[in-house]
């Protein structure tokens, strides 16, 4: 592995402080989309980050949210998310984070989301663990989805809010509650670190769940696409659990799923 989990480490820490020195000033706000806005703030953090990137790893590959990623044909691509939660912060509500992972080949190899209003700073190598600042981290040992707190979101580009409100209404139901905060990043870190039973998200962005889907499974959690078969980077759906709800979860989407004439969620 070498050094790229310090130096990505070291990398999401200067763009959390970034944020947080830009979070107590006025933001320009412009539109990607409806509804989907993006901030001076993203802008700066991927500059910053990209800048980092290419000077320790120039042949590296970069994909970041913002355009500001190259493509080199290497095997070894990062994914970066310089704002995680713009709305929020654009609001000033403080759940947002930094997060980047390296990948080889199409498999997450290194991973960390920081989060600068807790400092808290998650980080995972495969095959070494799931680490919270100083301390390992493991996914809850709920077995019950009647006792598990589960997580999602509805970003504003996506088509399918409608089958996603009817899981979050017969998944509210079954179990303690769920909660949309709106940094999925952050929602993956949580699973990880034992708060979340569970996770689901229909739309995300490959920058959006690379470092968070390799924290849950170092963290000993499960992390598949809605129906239980292999997570994809490059597919829009996740679902991460501590594995132990997993089946109980799926059942669920399937029987929606049923119940609107569909075979998937797109």
């Amino acid at each position: 592995m070498g050094n790229y989990l310090d130096i990505a480490v070291e990398i999401a820490g200067e763009a959390g402080q970034l944020l947080a020195q830009l979070s107590r000033q006025p933001h320009e706000i412009s539109y990607k989309r409806k509804s989907d806005i993006v901030t001076d703030a993203d802008r700066r953090s991927e500059a910053m980050i990209v800048a980092k990137i290419r000077r320790h790893f120039p042949d590296h590959a970069i994909v970041a949210e913002e355009g500001g990623g190259k493509e080199t044909g290497s095997d070894y691509c990062w994914y970066v998310d310089p704002l995680d939660g713009t709305t929020n912060f654009a609001h000033g509500f403080p759940v947002y984070c930094v997060t980047l992972a390296l990948a080889y080949r199409d498999e997450v190899i290194a991973g960390v989301v920081y989060d600068p209003n807790r400092e808290e700073l998650f980080a995972a190598e495969r095959g070494a663990g799931a680490w919270l600042n100083d301390a390992r981290i493991r996914v809850s040992q709920t077995g019950d989805l009647a006792e598990s707190l589960l997580g999602t979101g509805f970003p504003p580009f996506a088509s399918n809010h409608d089958l996603n409100l009817q899981f979050f209404f017969k998944l509210t139901h079954l179990s303690h509650g769920i909660r949309r905060a709106g940094a999925a990043a952050l929602d993956l870190c949580s699973v990880a670190a034992g708060r979340f039973e569970g996770f689901w998200e229909l739309k995300l962005n490959p920058w959006d769940k690379a470092a968070g889907s390799l924290l849950v499974t170092e963290a000993g959690g499960r992390v598949t696409d809605l129906a239980g078969g292999p997570f994809s980077l490059h597919r829009d759906e996740i679902f991460a659990s501590n594995g132990l709800i997993h089946e109980s979860m799926i059942e669920v989407f399937s029987e929606v799923l049923e119940e609107n004439g569909k075979v998937s969620c797109s």
